[in-house]
């Protein structure tokens, strides 16, 4: 393999395909990245065996080839080279050399027929949607995904495609975040699949600002996102995520409307002497009184109380929380004011963005 690229053309792939390259892997050969010349483009694959990247650019002529080298020491030399410069790469034998003005690097090389092979299986279900509905889909969403759980279908995203409805649905067992956007066609079939946490931060890294449409190729054991020059496929989790319409709380009688920022800064305050590891505060709003009081207290008994004005409907209501879950909530919410609505026996609240109906989260009260 030789050719020649202007630096920040190989700059860009690199930089994408570098996030699903572990630091330190049990198989070598996954520290590298897969570089591939043929038919006048350069194709870079990165994996960690459960989510893979394939960026692809111009390259022009050149000898078409394949080789693995380590892609932590690959960007950090391109990085590192001089703006707007062209790079010179040739393997010989096992090595890849790189030129560039009066620098030279050597790096060592894998086989490649030892780069483990993705396969994405037969495609069932093809979707097409705004990148930007993805993109918002996932963000809002993905901070309630649990990390490390037993129960693994919760260690990922659900995206559940059902009529012309997408719903993106992300829960660690304590709260829920649910994100709904119908779209203009149906899809062809109903379908609900996990994506891995890892898989659903890469993708949100990739969609970016995107506006374009995406295209998800869902095959039974992966899906495969086409964003134009990058590629990601992910391994799904298997398993059945649990029915979250069933959490979703019905027979609110108790409606609350607060300021975002003013009870955004007042949970920041009041949770500064909580438990450390709980983060436990009291919510209580009297009747009748149109305010709402935050109070914590911690072993050493260090006490804060806020009071927060807010419009109420209905009677009132004392409750415990864990304050980063409200926090979580309502810095995802974009309007001015948010709604928290309760169950006549409190023992789940639903949060609102009082503008934007498509997100909704439901966070279930602690003991204290």
């Amino acid at each position: 393999m030789k050719f020649a690229i202007a630096r920040e053309t190989l700059l860009t792939p690199l930089s994408q395909v570098i996030g699903v390259v572990e630091k330190r892997q049990t198989l070598p050969i996954l520290s590298n990245v897969l570089m591939r010349l043929s038919d006048g483009r350069v194709e870079l694959t990165g994996t960690d065996l459960e989510v893979q990247l394939v960026a692809s650019v111009e390259a022009g002529s050149g000898e078409e080839g394949a080789v693995t080298v380590p892609a932590r020491k690959l960007l950090d030399i391109f990085r590192l080279l001089p703006d707007h410069s062209e790079v010179r790469v040739e393997q010989r034998d096992d090595r890849l050399g790189i030129r560039c003005g009066s620098s030279r690097f050597s790096l060592a090389t894998l086989p490649v027929e030892n780069y483990p092979a993705f396969d994405s299986g037969t495609t069932e279900l093809e979707v097409s949607l705004p990148g930007e509905t993805l993109r918002q889909a996932l963000d809002k969403t993905l901070f309630a995904m649990a990390q490390q759980d037993v129960r693994y279908y919760l260690n990922g995203l659900l995206l559940d495609f059902e009529g012309s409805t997408l719903r993106a649905v992300a829960s660690d067992g304590h709260r829920l975040a649910l994100f709904q956007e119908t779209l203009p066609a149906p899809f062809a079939n109903n379908r609900q699949i996990i994506v891995p946490r890892k898989g659903v931060l890469e993708l949100v890294r990739l969609l970016g600002d995107a506006d374009d449409t995406v295209i998800l190729q869902i095959s039974p054991n992966t899906v495969r996102v086409n964003l134009g020059s990058v590629v990601f496929s992910a391994k799904l989790i298997e398993g059945r995520f649990p029915d979250y319409q069933r959490v979703m709380p019905r027979d609110l009688d108790r409606h609350y409307r607060v300021e975002r920022d003013l009870f955004r800064g007042a949970l920041s305050r009041v949770s500064v002497l909580s438990l450390e590891k709980q983060k436990s505060i009291s919510l209580e709003v009297p009747e009748g009184e149109g305010v709402m009081i935050l109070k914590s207290q911690n072993i050493e008994h260090e006490e804060a109380e806020e009071r927060v004005a807010l419009e109420a409907e209905g009677g009132g209501v004392s409750v415990g929380f864990n304050a980063g879950y409200l926090l979580d909530a309502i810095g995802h919410a974009d309007a001015e004011h948010v709604r928290l609505s309760f169950t006549p026996a409190a023992n789940s609240c639903l949060i609102e963005d009082t503008v934007d109906t498509r997100y909704k989260y439901v966070v279930m009260p602690m003991r204290l």
